[in-house]
């Protein structure tokens, strides 16, 4: 008989048991996993797909109970059916509020173990029917695009967030579209109709981006010759995006927790705080715990910051966005290039469906945008520069080889491409054949 679809995860520290339980699942037609510890057990679920756990409560080391809550909460959607030669009503107890839907006694006989097996899949079936719902996915949010598993996640969460003020961070490569994350957040919910200011805190110099971002009153520096407001009141109300947030001196930084702490600013020079309600939405593509290792970035700031963390993927883990993205770009540059819309031939998009793009997005649109210009009514793999064609990968040269074993692996190389016939090699080597034979020696 076939196996039935559902995988069954057996976990338990007694070799015996846990061939028994395997015996019994495939007489009933299931497919098994066996793990003899809690560790085994979880390189089993993060590599494979697993519809049922059954687990011995009573192991040495990590436990059981470890793995059914380690399960509930990192794989919620699998069911847990807990086993136990050492009953107790408390044990039961944990086990219930740890997440699992049932609970087998040693020693249990087939039939027991096939009607836990089958109440617990038909609970999963009926917790699944309850809590999926079925949506269609967007491939446009806002002036971002993609139907890739990757960009989607972003897509939920900015659909979580936009409609509060929670303070966000987005982390990304340079060129990923962290900016349109942060402009699909505000631009997409409530708060549209406020002021959306946008800061690049690495464009701005360091001994002025604290009067940039607070304001100023007049004398509070040299060439402070009026009161000026700063980006936090002209984004009152609305969004204040601020990028490459890592480059932020560790004076601003300070500044910028208390901001948050307090939702006031105090203007350079002045001793009154001013009420302000912004949404704060900081970027990077630097790896913030790395710097706050090394002093040069608040670790109170980087929780403030991270109230909600939005990680945009590099455009190499999502190429199956490519062809929307492109197909986005030449609309966009045909018309404002050629007054019409310019189509592009399968190879060459197959050319930038093949590269790994390091400039992400970005690269990507300037690649379209020049191949554009260069061509007539269709991008051809012609209009593509050489480095997106298809490149032969040479193995390198090993430099540490004496001059004499060059030569001796040159001398054998050209032996067995003219299928050792000397006379020929010699000609190719330009030498008489008695050098040949005296090098051979």
């Amino acid at each position: 008989m076939p196996l039935e679809q559902e995988n069954i995860l057996i976990v338990d520290d007694d070799v015996h048991i846990l061939e028994l339980i395997q015996r019994h699942l495939h007489s009933l037609n299931y497919h098994t996993y066996k793990a003899i510890s809690v560790k085994e057990a979880i390189a089993i679920l993060q590599d494979r797909t697993i519809d049922l756990l059954i687990t011995d409560l009573q192991m040495p080391g990590v436990d059981g109970l470890e793995l059914v809550k380690y399960v509930s909460e990192h794989f919620p959607e699998i069911p847990k059916l807990a086993v136990t030669g050492f009953p107790s009503i408390d044990g039961a107890l944990k086990a219930m509020k740890s997440g699992a839907m049932d609970y087998l006694i040693k020693p249990f006989t087939k039939e027991e173990l096939k009607s836990a097996v089958q109440k617990s899949l038909v609970l999963r079936q009926k917790s699944k029917s309850i809590t999926k719902i079925p949506h269609q996915r967007k491939a446009i949010f806002g002036e971002l695009i993609g139907e890739s598993d990757a960009i989607q996640n972003v897509f939920n969460i900015i659909d979580r967030v936009k409609d509060n003020r929670a303070t966000v961070l987005i982390k990304g490569e340079s060129g990923t579209g962290k900016e349109l994350v942060s402009r699909a957040i505000h631009y997409m919910g409530k708060f549209s109709a406020a002021p959306f200011v946008a800061v690049n805190c690495g464009a701005i110099p360091e001994g002025l981006l604290e009067a940039e971002l607070f304001g100023y009153t007049k004398g509070a520096f040299t060439g402070a010759n009026d009161n000026r407001s700063g980006f936090f009141q002209a984004a009152n109300k609305g969004t204040l995006f601020l990028d490459e947030i890592g480059n932020a001196a560790l004076s601003t930084q300070l500044s910028l927790l208390r901001v948050l702490q307090e939702k006031e600013v105090m203007k350079l020079g002045s001793q009154k705080a001013e009420k302000i309600d912004v949404r704060v939405i900081a970027a990077t593509n630097l790896d913030l715990q790395e710097l706050i290792k090394n002093g040069r970035f608040r670790e109170d700031l980087y929780y403030r910051l991270t109230v909600v963390q939005i990680e945009v993927p590099p455009l190499r883990d999502r190429k199956t966005d490519i062809p929307l993205l492109v197909e986005k770009f030449l609309f966009k540059y045909g018309v404002e290039y050629k007054d019409h819309i310019v189509q592009i031939s399968d190879e060459a998009l197959m050319a930038l469906q093949r590269y790994d793009w390091p400039g992400n997005i970005r690269e990507l649109e300037n690649s379209v945008q020049r191949a554009v210009i260069m061509c007539d009514k269709h991008v051809e793999i012609d209009n593509l520069p050489n480095y997106l064609k298809y490149q032969i990968e040479f193995p390198k040269q090993d430099l540490n080889l004496s001059l004499k074993e060059v030569e001796k692996r040159h001398i054998l190389n050209v032996l067995e491409a003219t299928n050792n016939n000397k006379s020929k090699a010699a000609e190719i080597l330009q030498i008489d054949r008695k050098t040949l034979r005296d090098k051979i020696k």
